[in-house]
């Protein structure tokens, strides 16, 4: 099995782009544009608390997190539930804001949280700033992540733990 410790070199931030990689069968760059010809566009009309500046209303399109991920081929069984539920997602931005996130949170068996990746807010494409994104279920905006950069996909280890085959 192959592990990534760092994006593959091909994918070196270029504005409205983002790598999606790391303990997966097939790392990617992908734009904005990508993102909106090559998946079911969903909606979303949000409400988040912004510690900076307050409530925030804003609607976004943009295709579901897990669909996106999925097509890098995660390195895991998809029908070994209990593998799949150790995976985690860390989402990188421009600014330098990151957020975790758990595979289990948007998988369908789990979760089901329909994160997006928006391809436009409030109507305005978002290909110069690169995609959002979205976590309609928050109440407050820190995990919402401007500019993507990266999706890093990987197992959770814990420190000291057994490996386990379920």
């Amino acid at each position: 099995m192959s592990r990534l410790s760092t994006p593959p070199h091909s994918t070196t931030a270029r504005h409205g782009t983002f790598a999606l990689w790391g303990e997966v069968a097939l790392p990617t760059t992908l734009t904005v544009a990508d993102l909106r010809q090559g998946w079911t566009q969903h909606r979303a009309d949000v409400v988040f608390d912004c510690a900076t500046a307050g409530p925030q209303h804003h609607t976004f399109e943009g295709p579901l997190l897990r669909e996106v991920v999925s097509r890098t081929r995660p390195r895991f069984d998809p029908v070994r539930r209990k593998e799949r539920s150790r995976f985690l997602l860390a989402v990188s931005g421009g600014d330098g804001h990151h957020t975790v996130l758990s595979w289990a949170e948007i998988d369908a068996d789990f979760g089901n949280a329909p994160m997006l990746l928006a391809t436009c807010m409030d109507d305005e494409e978002l290909d110069t700033a690169g995609t959002q994104l979205v976590v309609p279920s928050d109440r407050c905006g820190a995990r919402y992540v401007s500019a993507v950069t990266t999706i890093w996909i990987g197992t959770c280890r814990v420190p000291g733990a057994p490996s386990r085959k379920d």
